[in-house]
C-alpha cells in the first residue's frame, strides 16, 4: 500500500469510530430502545469480559486444557468462588492475581 493509501485507511477507520460512538449522543432521546433490550444490554459488560477471559483460562497453546497443571484455570476458579463469597470486585482481582502468583511459585518451585 502506498503512504496514502494508509493514512485515508486511517481517516476512514477514525470517522467510522467515531460516528458510532457518537451515534448516541448526537442522537439523544429521540430513539427510545424497548425495554427488552435495556434488560439484555445490562448483560453486555460481562459477556465480553468472559468472550476475553475465557480463552486465556481454558486453552494453552491453542489447546483446550481443563486439567489441575493450568494454573490460570484454577486460580480463576479460586477467583469466582473468591467473588461469589465477598462479592467484592476489587479485592476478587487482587485475590485471583495472588493466587496465580502463588500457583506459579508453588510449581516451579517444586
Amino acid at each position: 500500500m502506498a503512504d496514502w493509501e494508509i493514512w485515508v485507511t486511517i481517516a476512514a477507520l477514525a470517522l467510522a469510530t467515531a460516528c458510532t460512538r457518537s451515534s448516541f449522543w448526537l442522537i439523544g432521546h429521540h430513539i427510545t430502545i424497548p425495554r427488552r433490550v435495556q434488560d439484555m444490554l445490562r448483560y453486555a459488560p460481562a459477556c465480553a469480559l468472559a468472550a476475553i477471559i475465557a480463552p486465556d483460562l481454558l486453552l494453552n497453546n491453542g489447546q483446550l486444557q481443563l486439567e489441575l497443571a493450568n494454573l490460570k484455570l484454577v486460580a480463576g476458579i479460586a477467583a469466582i468462588v473468591f467473588y461469589l463469597l465477598r462479592r467484592n470486585m476489587l479485592q476478587t482481582i487482587v485475590f485471583g492475581m495472588g493466587s496465580f502468583t502463588a500457583l506459579r511459585l508453588l510449581h516451579v518451585f517444586s
